[in-house]
């Protein structure tokens, strides 16, 4: 599968180009077009409760769509829910991935993406206790909400990041949750921060330039109210 990315950092459409009989997999709703003869199907890997685990804990879709090219090939156009950027992430063995849930666009067949609890600094760290582990061999794909940074931190290097921003980062990565000033509630509140995740090397974290809950918050400021 070749990946052309188009439109971006901004509005990114990603043109997965399939060989004949290649098949990829995404979230339901992802596709924004597709050439003439790829055939479509949805399924529910890992049956009922699988697609439960998707949609009612990973914040993802029930069903799985799978694209299959034609024997001349074919292509698929994916784009995330936000206006933002889209990223090709190469998933290699022993070097898996937890994506946050509502970046998973889709996959190759050769990588697994499963609902995967993120432990409990996850839940307290506003991102959600659940998200997905892609293991495997091949591509992820992941819509962000702005642009895309990618981090990549040495063995015992540190970065601070506002839990809003983290997309994805290596599952052997570790990581710590507090408040963004340490035990000061009144100055974390005055600083406009909340909390943040300190990450330790080695890996690779990947990082959306914009915040969606602050979205959700700017929304909810200025919906009406009813009298």
């Amino acid at each position: 599968m070749d990946v052309e990315l188009r439109h971006n950092p901004s509005n990114t459409v990603a043109r997965c180009r399939l060989a004949p009989r290649e098949s990829l997999n995404t979230e339901g709703g992802a596709m924004l077009a597709c050439s003439a003869g790829v055939d479509i199907r949805s399924s529910t890997p890992g049956g009922f409760l699988g697609g439960l685990k998707r949609s009612a804990l990973s914040a993802g879709s029930f069903y799985v769509t799978t694209y299959t090219a034609p024997d001349q090939g074919g292509w698929v156009d994916l784009a995330g829910k936000l206006p933002g950027d889209v990223v090709t992430v190469d998933v290699a063995d022993g070097q898996e991935w937890f994506v946050g849930h509502g970046s998973w666009l889709g996959n190759s067949p050769d990588v697994t993406v499963d609902p995967q609890f993120g432990g409990m600094k996850q839940m307290f760290g506003g991102q959600g206790a659940f998200g997905y582990k892609a293991s495997g061999r091949g591509h992820v794909l992941l819509g962000v909400y702005g642009a895309i940074d990618v981090m990549d931190l040495g063995p015992g290097e540190r970065v601070t990041i506002d839990t809003g921003h983290v997309v994805a980062y290596h599952l052997a990565m570790t990581f710590d949750v507090r408040r963004a000033v340490q035990g000061k509630t009144m100055q974390t509140l005055k600083s406009g921060e909340g909390l943040v995740f300190d990450f330790t090397g080695p890996g690779r974290v990947l990082l959306q330039t914009r915040n969606p809950r602050e979205l959700e918050r700017l929304i909810d400021e200025n919906r009406p109210r009813s009298s």
